[in-house]
C-alpha cells in the first residue's frame, strides 16, 4: 500500500515538474460570449504570432499564458467565427493581468488590471484617443468643406489639423521623457513617433534609465537610431 502511494506521489511530482510555468498569466471573462476562441498574441520581429489560445464554449472565463523576458505589448484577440478580428492591446509584465470585457464592446469596454506599465500606457492612450477623435472630426469637416467648395474654411481646417498633429507629436515626446523609467517610453518612440525628427527620438533615448535601456524596447530604440545614423552617413564614394 505504501509502495503504491509512493508511486502515485512520484508520478504527480514528475507531472508538476514537467509542467512549464508561464511568466505571464492573462485571465478574465467576456460577458455575453458563449462560443468562440480567445487568442493571446505578440509581435515577434515584424510578425504577429499567437502564443496561446482558449476555446470558449458556454463558459466566458478564460486563462492564457506566455513566456516573458521583458515588459512588452500583447494583444488579446477574439475570433467570433467571422471575417473580422477584435483585439485589445495591453502592456504586460511578469505576473497576472486580468481583462474583463463584453462581446458587445470588446475593445473599448475592456477593463484591464495588471502591470504598472499598463497603467502608464492607459494614461497615455487616454489623451491620444481624444486627439485622434479630434482629428477624425476635423477630417469630416474638411470633406464637408470640400464638397461645398468652401476653400477658405478648408484652408482653416487644414491648418488646425497640422497644429493638432504637432500637438500629438509633442505630447508623445514629452510623455516619453517624463516617464523615462518605464518601458512604455521607448515603445511610444518606436510605435507612435518613429517618423519624428531624429533629435526628438534621440532625446527620448538618452533620457531612459539604465533598466529601461536594457529592456526589449529600449534595445530596439537604440538599434533603430543606430540604423538611422548609419543610413545618414555618406558612402566613401560620396
Amino acid at each position: 500500500m505504501i509502495n503504491k502511494t509512493l508511486i502515485v506521489l512520484c508520478a504527480l511530482l514528475m507531472m508538476a515538474c514537467g509542467k512549464k510555468e508561464q511568466d505571464l498569466i492573462v485571465k478574465g471573462h467576456v460577458e455575453g460570449l458563449r462560443k468562440g476562441t480567445i487568442y493571446l498574441k505578440k509581435m515577434n520581429d515584424s510578425a504577429l504570432v499567437s502564443v496561446d489560445s482558449a476555446a470558449i464554449n458556454g463558459n466566458s472565463n478564460f486563462e492564457l499564458g506566455s513566456a516573458l523576458e521583458s515588459p512588452q505589448i500583447f494583444y488579446l484577440y477574439l475570433d467570433k467565427n467571422s471575417k473580422e478580428d477584435d483585439r485589445i492591446a495591453f502592456f504586460a509584465d511578469k505576473g497576472i493581468t486580468e481583462i474583463h470585457t463584453s462581446l458587445k464592446n470588446f475593445v473599448f469596454g475592456a477593463k484591464i488590471k495588471g502591470s504598472v506599465q499598463q497603467d502608464t500606457y492607459a494614461e497615455y492612450q487616454e489623451v491620444i484617443l481624444k486627439l485622434n477623435n479630434e482629428n477624425l472630426t476635423l477630417i469630416e469637416a474638411q470633406l464637408n468643406a470640400q464638397r461645398e467648395g468652401n476653400s477658405q474654411l478648408l484652408d482653416s481646417l487644414s491648418a488646425r489639423r497640422d497644429n493638432l498633429i504637432k500637438r500629438r507629436y509633442l505630447y508623445a515626446v514629452n510623455f516619453a521623457i517624463n516617464h523615462n523609467d518605464s518601458e512604455v517610453a521607448p515603445y511610444i518612440a518606436l510605435a507612435d513617433i518613429y517618423d519624428a525628427r531624429y533629435k526628438l527620438l534621440d532625446t527620448i533615448n538618452k533620457s531612459l534609465t539604465p533598466k529601461v535601456k536594457a529592456s526589449k524596447y529600449g534595445k530596439a530604440l537604440d538599434k533603430f537610431l543606430e540604423d538611422i545614423r548609419k543610413n545618414e552617413q555618406p558612402s566613401d564614394g560620396d
